[in-house]
């Protein structure tokens, strides 16, 4: 060990950090630091220090595109906390983060160097947040729409009352506009609160990660399903293949498809259909939510996409229309390098298209 290496010993020999640079002519490390860090259970001694073990145990969905990330590193490119899943004995997944560079030392000393540290515990922390966020998010817009489109019936009730109703004493008259006020400042409250966590979650910088597209709806759309009997629309989901994987923030992208998810249950009748759909199309991944409401009148479809658009429109229910929603629809998707593009005739339904880039794997 040079001298100055003799400086970070303690530092590298205390570290959850295992540091190494290999020597891919002579396939082998030419330094490995203390490899305890990592929790390997019965894998340990001798074949911490083969390579052919941990590529064989890559994840297979993540072995393409790490074969990908040692050809950036081969043409000198840097490569920087690459998560990779491994999985070890009896099947138990661990996540690592490899960062890797390739290193010169003249024309016959080229080496690979760079450092992983097992995140699993992060990871799986992460994912469990990301699990519980996914879900309050489609619960969210399930119960606006369940607790609003019964306040909403009572309000028209009400206002119906009063028209058909040619007597009545002053203090019946007083109490049905109670009743009614009391209606509509409920549905605005229920509906404000949504719509503040969608604005919200829209203006926060993208944090961008590689996900499976297709595992994530299937989330999504399992919790529209557990509550369709009450949401008097049926929900179906189905991919083409799986997995797709995408770069995608998912907290911003998901309010794409409960936004999209809620104006279909909008604007489909009871007793109709929400059906979501991905695929992938060369190198994009689409997602489509169709519906089989009442559409959107052709002079709209121009301008759906402006902010204030002229489109917003009233839910069959009584739901309200801030006439933003598919103005940030739009950027969110953009910001994701994908566009968004729509079908629709009235009395027909809509069809809401998402094509983003698609990771190889």
């Amino acid at each position: 060990m040079p001298d100055f290496m003799r400086l970070f010993a303690p530092l590298i020999t205390h570290s959850k950090v295992v540091y190494f640079a290999y020597a891919p002519r002579e396939r082998q490390f030419v330094y490995l630091s203390d490899a305890s860090a990592f929790e390997l259970g019965n894998a340990a001694g001798a074949v911490v220090h083969n390579v052919a073990y941990w590529l064989t145990r890559v994840h297979p969905d993540d072995r393409f595109m790490l074969r990908r990330r040692f050809i950036q590193v081969l043409r000198e490119q840097r490569i920087h906390e690459v998560e990779v899943r491994v999985l070890l004995e009896a099947e138990r997944l661990q996540w690592f983060s490899l960062t890797l560079s390739r290193v010169s030392l003249g024309q016959d000393q080229q080496y690979l160097s760079g450092s992983v540290v097992d995140i699993t515990q992060a990871k799986e922390m992460a994912l469990h947040t990301q699990r519980f966020l996914t879900k309050k998010d489609a619960t969210l817009e399930i119960l606006a729409h369940d607790l609003a489109a019964p306040l909403t019936q009572i309000q028209q009730l009400t206002e119906h009352l009063r028209a058909e109703t040619l007597e009545m004493s002053a203090s019946t008259q007083h109490l049905l506009q109670l009743m009614e006020r009391t209606c509509t400042d409920g549905v605005k409250l229920i509906r404000d609160f949504v719509d503040h966590e969608f604005l919200e979650s829209a203006n926060v910088e993208l944090k961008r990660e590689r996900a499976d597209l297709v595992a994530w709806l299937e989330l999504i759309l399992h919790e529209y399903q557990l509550s369709q009997q009450h949401l008097a629309v049926q929900f179906s989901f189905s991919a083409a293949e799986r997995p797709i994987y995408a770069s995608l923030d998912l907290n911003k992208f998901q309010q794409v498809l409960n936004n999209l998810l809620s104006n279909a249950l909008k604007f489909t009748p009871d007793g109709g259909q929400v059906t979501v759909q991905v695929e992938r199309r060369q190198q994009q991944a689409v997602v489509t939510v169709r519906d089989t409401g009442i559409g959107i009148p052709a002079q709209w479809q121009p301008v759906l996409f402006e902010r204030f658009t002229q489109a917003r429109r009233t839910g069959l229910r009584g739901e309200k229309s801030t006439g933003l929603g598919m103005s940030i629809i739009q950027l969110i998707v953009k910001l994701h390098q994908g566009q968004i593009s729509v079908v629709s005739r009235e009395g027909q339904g809509t069809t809401f298209s998402i094509e983003l880039p698609a990771l190889l794997a």
